[in-house]
Parts: C-alpha cells; structure tokens; sequence
C-alpha cells in the first residue's frame, strides 16, 4: 500500500474552513511628502524618548564618541542641560547655558565654538541618559 505525500495548504484552502475567496485589501493614497521644515521639527512622535550615537570630540570629556545618549524631546530644559537643538539649519548636541545676552550652546571642548540661540524654540529635546555599548553597567543619568 502506498501513502500519499501530504499535501501543502494553499493560501485560499484551510482544513476546518474549506474553499475561502480573496478580498479586496484598501490601499491609500500616497501623501505628499513633509516639507523640510517639517522634517527638522517633527523627526520623532512629540512624547517618545530617541536614542542617538554621539559622533565628534565637541562634547569631550563627557560625551565620548560612539556612546549613546537618549533624548528625552518633552524634558525640561535648564541652565546646564545637554540638549540636541536645531541650530545654523542642523541639528547639534551642546550644552545650554544662560548668559547676560541670552541662551547660547557651548561645546564642552573649548576648540569648538559657541552658538547663540535666540530663545528655547531651538531645543529639541533633553539628554536623559547616556550608555556605552557593549558595557552593561556603563550608563549616567542626568535626570
């Protein structure tokens, strides 16, 4: 006697349910694409934490290259605060500071410069917590 190999199931066959007819799935319309004004203001949903790589020496000692920090974009934002702001058309990570003229962004590496903010529109979002990959237990808080 021989068996029948068993036979594979088909996308339109189920075993209880017998025969089944496609359906039509809804497909939208493409929207247009966001503007670039858009885009530098609204990278990431308002309330979710982000994790970026710091990349270059401009927050050195602190912030080594290659760590991670994870920015928190609804913190509160204060004198001293590392923050990432949308400042000169990019995006940066410097530390606010308060001064007599106004609020600036100051690298912690004196080689690089500062940069003056007109108000704290510019601040995206504040750094919360930074980690080394790879190490478990190498992780700072600034909260």
């Amino acid at each position: 006697m021989t068996q029948k190999p068993p036979q594979k199931p088909t996308p339109w066959k189920t075993e209880n349910q017998g025969s089944l007819k496609p359906f039509p799935i809804p497909v939208k319309p493409a929207v247009e694409a966001p503007s670039a004004e858009e885009l530098a203001t609204s990278a990431c949903a308002s309330g979710e934490p982000y994790a970026l790589m710091v990349l270059g020496d401009s927050m050195l000692p602190e912030f080594e290259e290659g760590e991670i920090i994870v920015v928190e974009p609804e913190g509160v934002a204060r004198d001293g605060s590392f923050v990432v702001a949308y400042a000169n058309d990019e995006h940066i990570f410097r530390q606010l500071v308060k001064h007599a003229e106004g609020w600036i962004l100051k690298p912690l590496n004196a080689l690089y410069p500062n940069i003056a903010i007109d108000g704290m529109e510019a601040v995206k979002g504040v750094v919360i917590m930074k980690k080394k990959p790879g190490r478990r237990k190498a992780m700072k808080t600034y909260v």
